[in-house]
């Protein structure tokens, strides 16, 4: 079946109005039109060929919300109609021991949403900037959010797990203090997500000018990283901190904030490495440094059910599909708050 998608041809080129194929419906799929689909910068990355192995026409898009049109014959739990979404993730091996732990995002044959192989036209993923997708039942996810927030519930796909998965992974909650590094995509979902989940948040921002907004997210507390004596104010005193910057920056300045056996978790990816941290800042509390990847289905939809049981979905601007371009250009100027998401009624236009 042939859609409407923007896409690009080419790392230097813009996206543009593209048609593509999406395949029939098989007995395990679910065929989805597509309302809404977030905008990521991991789609700016890969669609720039700022990180390796990106093909080309590359549609982005992997924070997709729409409603069911059709289902194969084998679908058990879905039926047309109903309001779903699909996150980062449209296939795995189903069979390894992350799979079978519900962790498709750490499976070596996990399947991305775009850029991944496919027996699909043209051979690898295409996704949600276009007006239709099909995946498999599996890789589905129910919304439960009221139809009037379904824009907005958008990027919890994957701004949303992305944050909740470390959080609830090192025990983000009542008695523990939290700090968030970072306001942007990312950030103020991790600010909301930690709030609701009881923890004492603070949030790091580089600007003095986010203090307000960051409070109104749910912050308990804003440090400016910039700032000497606010930083040195909080040394050694945090359980876990989340640091959501997609740009290399010193990481030792907020390894020293974690007290003994404190985490500092990275989500944020940036195009090149982080300077190395002083292995001492690590030895001499114990402390660790890790990362996190998205999340596995049973735990994205543990993520949704969690967001609309507490009001919790992201703050966007909405977008026509003619204005991808000129989002990413603003989104590499943080000209957002927080998230771009796109009308993809807007497609065929």
């Amino acid at each position: 079946m042939q859609v409407h998608a923007y896409g690009a041809h080419a790392a230097d080129k813009p996206l543009e109005h593209l048609h593509i194929t999406r395949r029939a419906t098989g007995a395990h799929d679910i065929q989805i039109d597509i309302a809404y689909c977030g905008i990521c910068h991991s789609d700016l990355h890969q669609i720039r060929s700022e990180w390796p192995g990106t093909q080309y026409p590359c549609v982005p898009g992997h924070e997709i919300v729409g409603r069911v049109t059709a289902v194969g014959e084998h679908v058990k739990n879905y039926q047309v109609g109903d309001l779903v979404g699909v996150g980062c993730i449209v296939d795995s091996c189903q069979h390894c021991e992350d799979c079978d732990a519900g962790l498709e995002n750490y499976c070596d044959n996990m399947i991305g949403t775009y850029n991944f192989p496919t027996p699909d036209a043209p051979g690898w993923t295409l996704g949600g900037y276009s007006q239709q997708i099909v995946v498999n039942e599996r890789y589905v996810l129910r919304i439960r959010h009221p139809e009037a927030d379904l824009a907005a519930v958008a990027p919890l796909l994957c701004a949303g797990i992305t944050t909740y998965s470390p959080l609830r992974h090192w025990g983000a909650g009542p008695g523990k203090k939290v700090g968030v590094v970072g306001i942007g995509g990312l950030g103020h979902m991790g600010i909301k997500i930690a709030h609701a989940m009881g923890a004492h948040v603070v949030a790091f921002t580089t600007s003095e000018s986010k203090r307000a907004d960051a409070k109104a997210l749910g912050a308990d507390e804003v440090v400016v990283s910039r700032n000497a004596d606010e930083m040195a104010a909080h040394a050694s005193s945090f359980d876990f901190i989340l640091n959501t910057v997609a740009a290399p920056h010193d990481l030792d300045a907020f390894l020293g904030l974690l007290k003994r056996e404190g985490t500092m978790t990275l989500v944020g990816a940036p195009a090149t490495a982080h300077p190395s941290p002083n292995v001492f800042n690590l030895i001499m509390k114990r402390r660790s440094l890790a990362g996190s990847l998205i999340g596995g289905i049973p735990e994205t939809q543990e993520m949704l059910d969690f967001c609309a049981e507490h009001g919790i979905v992201a703050d966007i601007e909405l977008i026509a599909a003619d204005g991808i371009n000129e989002a990413y250009e603003r989104m590499l100027k943080g000209d957002i708050k927080y998230r771009f998401v796109i009308d993809n009624a807007t497609m065929g236009a």
